[in-house]
């Protein structure tokens, strides 16, 4: 059984780690009553990005957020693998004593969320994707290596102070920063049989435009990727294609998003 330190509480709130292998979790529970939702973040995010979403659903949820490894307040880790990510979101729910919640993930977070409720269809209401999850190789296209993510990461080390503070790095190397986004790349090139294998409702929330990795193009094709999903499985559907690029999507489209998780919770709890 996984233990909390004390942590801080007001109310029904509780902030504080969660220890989780060889590291551990900040953690933010609302506490409250209504449906939960937890929020997986971007590949080198943190928590505070979902604040806009979180404000518009308002109290009648509870919001679980956290930061994941080496990101944000959490501690460093030997291990950042994908597969580290998704057993980290059972522990989290497990040290909250929370059953069936709403999984939001942005970016890499919507990948992680899918695996979960893939994997754990009995545990989950619902997913709401917001701009990642799409089934796509990045690598066999030929439009870079593996090797080409290395370099542009390590040409990219000066940046990583600046960027943490902005939540946009974690506090890990160049490589460590590189080997996330190879992997990300692999698990979404064999993604196509977990969204068909999906049983909750899921919602997607699609961007437009490119973003900091890829141009408009190529996010437009990764995008169309879904189509061929959506028509095997109905579970799965696109609550809204918004304006705002991948990067921005959270700041400025957070109504669609919290729109999303809405109507996951109404088909979710009508399937009970």
């Amino acid at each position: 059984m996984t233990k909390m330190n004390r942590g801080h509480q007001t109310d029904s709130s509780w902030t504080g780690m969660v220890p989780v292998e060889d590291t551990a979790l900040a953690v933010t529970d609302t506490g409250d009553t209504g449906t939960p939702v937890i929020y997986l973040n971007g590949s080198y995010a943190n928590q505070k990005h979902w604040r806009r979403v979180i404000a518009d659903l308002g109290p009648g949820w509870r919001h679980i957020t956290y930061d994941e490894r080496a990101r944000g307040r959490s501690r460093r880790s030997a291990d950042y693998s994908f597969e580290a990510c998704v057993r980290d979101v059972g522990v989290v729910l497990a040290a909250r004593g929370v059953d069936r919640p709403i999984l939001v993930g942005w970016s890499y977070g919507a990948v992680v969320g899918v695996h979960w409720a893939s994997r754990n269809p009995h545990r989950a209401l619902g997913v709401v994707p917001v701009d990642g999850a799409y089934p796509y190789d990045l690598f066999s296209r030929g439009s870079m290596t593996r090797d080409d993510v290395r370099r542009l990461f390590r040409r990219m080390r000066w940046a990583f102070p600046v960027a943490r503070r902005l939540g946009m790095a974690a506090r890990m190397t160049g490589d460590q920063h590189a080997e996330v986004n190879i992997e990300l790349n692999e698990v979404v090139a064999e993604i196509e049989p977990v969204l068909d294998n999906l049983t909750v409702p899921v919602r997607w929330v699609v961007a437009s435009g490119g973003n900091l990795g890829g141009e408009a193009d190529e996010m437009q094709i990764q995008r169309a990727n879904l189509g061929p999903v959506l028509a095997r499985n109905p579970n799965i559907e696109v609550s809204a294609t918004v304006a705002s690029n991948h990067s921005k999507v959270l700041s400025k489209d957070f109504r669609a998003i919290a729109n999303a998780v809405r109507e996951v919770a109404a088909v979710g709890s009508g399937s009970r």
